[in-house]
Order: C-alpha cells, then structure tokens, then sequence
C-alpha cells in the first residue's frame, strides 16, 4: 500500500469516527487482525467482480489447500471460530442431513466433546453452539492418560485439543491424546489458530494424529480476516463441507464470500513459499530495536524472546517483576499507551509482571514511536 493509499485509508476510519492504532499486540482480532497482503487484496478486487459455482470454488480450493497443507482434505472456514463450529458439527452430526438438520438440538445423538480443563478457552463456545457438550478432565494442574480413558463414553463425539502460547506445558501431549482417543474410535479435533508461523506448524498436528485442524486464514498468513484453514481427514471434512454455507444447515450465517475463498488460497500459497529465516530476522531486527532502546531503563529487564511456544515470533518482553523497579505498574504502562495518539498496545497474555512487544504488525516507524512512548512513559 502507498502512502497516500495508507493515508486516505485512515481517514476513511476517522471519518466513521475510529481512531487508527499500533498495534504492538500480535494477531489480535479486536485490534484488527493483521496487515492483508496487497497481492491478496488486488485478487479479491478482481475475484468480486466474476460469478463462479460456490460449491465448485469451496472444493477446488479445497483440494489445493489441502495440497499446500499435506492433509487429506481441507476447506476455507469463516474464521477460526467458524471452524471450531464446523469441527463440532462434522463430529456430531457428520454428513446425515436428517442429524444435520436438528443441530443444535443434539439430544440422543453422540455429542459429548472431551477436553482437558488446562485447554478450556473462550472460543471453546463455537463447539457448543453446535449443541456439543463440554466433558473436562483433569484439573488446571494436571491431566493424566486414564482420566481421558475414563471419560471416553458412548456419547463421545470427540476429544478437542487446544495449541496456542501459553497454555500449561503439563497437559497431555497431542500424539498421546490420539492415542488415547483412537483406540476408541473417537477423532482428535485441534485449535492452531494464532500458531502460523512456524510453517512446520502445518504439518506438525496432523502428523501427530489429529483428526482435524483449524488455523487462521489471517493472522501469521495474513489472509482475509474473516477466513480460517480447516483440515484433515477427508470424510470430516466432507462432513464440515456439508453442514457449510452455502448449504442450509447450521453453519449457513457463516457464509465466506467467493473472493475470500481465492484470497485465501493465494495468501497461503505465498505463505508456504516465503523465506521464513529472512522474516523472522527481519521480526528480530524490529524486537531488537526496542530491546537495545529500553535495555538501560533501571530495574526494567528486558529481553528478546523467541521459543517457538509462547514467543512463535521474535519479540521484546519487558519484565517489571525485580526488585529494583520503582516504576509504573504493566498496567498503568499499558493505559498510558492506549490512552495516548495514537493509542498502542502491547500483548498482555504473559505473566501479570510483563508485557511485550510483538512485531508482527509494526512497521519501522511504528516501532520508533513505540519506543519513544515508552521511554518517556518508563523514565517520567
């Protein structure tokens, strides 16, 4: 985008009244998401404007995703939440239009979804809007192999599993929940949504024996906001297919338009082909710069973080949790930004005693004005 393209864009957003941000906080849908890239935003233009099958257009799309994503089968979701849903819905009601049909009315039919109560998360909302209901084991400390046995019923649609930073390290492992819920006959749904990159994260689940597999279409791919990448085995996804707009079942209000569809496709294919060594260098250039600009503030530990589980990209933590601190709190830090023009924010998923920059939607001079609010925040 120019910058006349960026400049008229903001002041279509302050016309409504919506004040532009920075946003330092990641993949972050209630701060927008991430930065489309103009390649995928010029074939939507072009794609809006031509009339094609959406049945068609949702299988051959599938078909190349899948390819791109080494799964049996896959299809473009509304979102990763609309995934979640579709996910619940193939498990439960499969491809039977009469069960289909009575969703979300699940009574009597298999509907019991297994998750470990480590992996209990807002978004785990989208399984019971398909009439799924939530069976937890183990406690938000520990899960252990025969508790997931013993919850494992004839009601047991599924087992859900969530990869995401910073969820406890002391759940079961995906290949061993497999496992587990193979020997029965009961498929593995996983939510990846915000785990793209690493690219390997494509790959990684479903050789671990997951069943299903939901990403984002935006977010690390930088796709349309509204898409997500759901796939796996081929009858469930089938299964999804079916219970999918443009059907009229219960997944129709979550229609995905058809320049959705072919941006998502070509968002991912530019994502497999990128040079991840040279985007996440450029990702620790930006988080280095703020380390390096920060560094010297006493009593504030700041460092640069990259461990491929709570930090998928390189990014600035700032610790305030020394001794030697004598500053403003994470939080007053984190209101002073938002309250400043323009607002910025910061990740807050961590620890109560820290905050981060994630780079991943900043640009250069983004990060300047991040580190000077900072400093004059931190120093004041």
């Amino acid at each position: 985008m120019t910058q006349q393209n960026h400049t008229d864009a903001e002041q279509a957003y302050r016309s409504l009244g919506v004040t532009p941000i920075i946003n330092a906080s990641g993949s972050v849908t209630r701060l927008g998401g991430t930065r489309t890239r103009p390649e995928v935003l010029e074939q939507m233009a072009g794609a809006s404007r031509v009339m094609v099958n959406i049945d068609e257009l949702n299988r051959r799309a599938g078909e190349e995703i899948a390819r791109l994503v080494g799964a049996e089968a896959a299809m473009v979701s509304s979102g990763a939440a609309g995934g979640l849903l579709l996910q619940a819905a193939a498990c439960i009601a499969g491809s039977d239009p009469a069960q289909m049909h009575r969703l979300p009315d699940t009574d009597g039919m298999k509907n019991e979804i297994i998750i470990q109560t480590m992996h209990r998360f807002p978004y785990d909302h989208a399984y019971r809007a398909a009439g799924a209901k939530i069976v937890e084991v183990g406690n938000y400390l520990y899960s252990h192999p025969w508790e997931m046995e013993a919850a494992i019923n004839e009601r047991t649609a599924a087992v859900a599993y969530l990869c995401a930073p910073y969820t406890s390290r002391r759940m079961l492992p995906l290949d061993q929940v497999c496992e587990i819920a193979h020997a029965h006959d009961v498929p593995v749904i996983v939510d990846a949504a915000s785990m793209l990159p690493p690219r390997a994260n494509l790959h990684r689940y479903l050789n671990d024996g997951a069943d299903m597999v939901i990403f984002s279409g935006g977010k690390g791919v930088r796709g349309p906001q509204g898409t997500g990448i759901l796939c796996g085995r081929a009858d469930l996804i089938d299964a999804a297919l079916a219970n999918a707009s443009p059907a009229q079942f219960l997944g129709r209000p979550m229609k995905v338009a058809k320049e959705e569809v072919l941006g998502l496709v070509t968002a991912l294919t530019m994502f497999v082909e990128e040079d991840e060594e040279a985007e996440m260098d450029y990702y620790r250039t930006l988080a280095q710069r703020v380390v390096d600009s920060l560094v010297e503030v006493p009593g504030l530990r700041v460092t640069l973080e990259h461990d491929g589980f709570n930090h998928l990209i390189p990014s600035a933590v700032l610790n305030f949790g020394g001794d030697d601190w004598s500053g403003p709190s994470p939080r007053e830090v984190s209101a002073a930004l938002q309250q400043g023009d323009p607002p910025i924010f910061l990740q807050q998923l961590g620890p109560p005693d820290e905050l981060m920059v994630d780079p991943l939607n900043l640009t250069e001079p983004e990060t300047d004005v991040v580190i000077r609010r900072l400093r004059e925040i931190l120093t004041a």
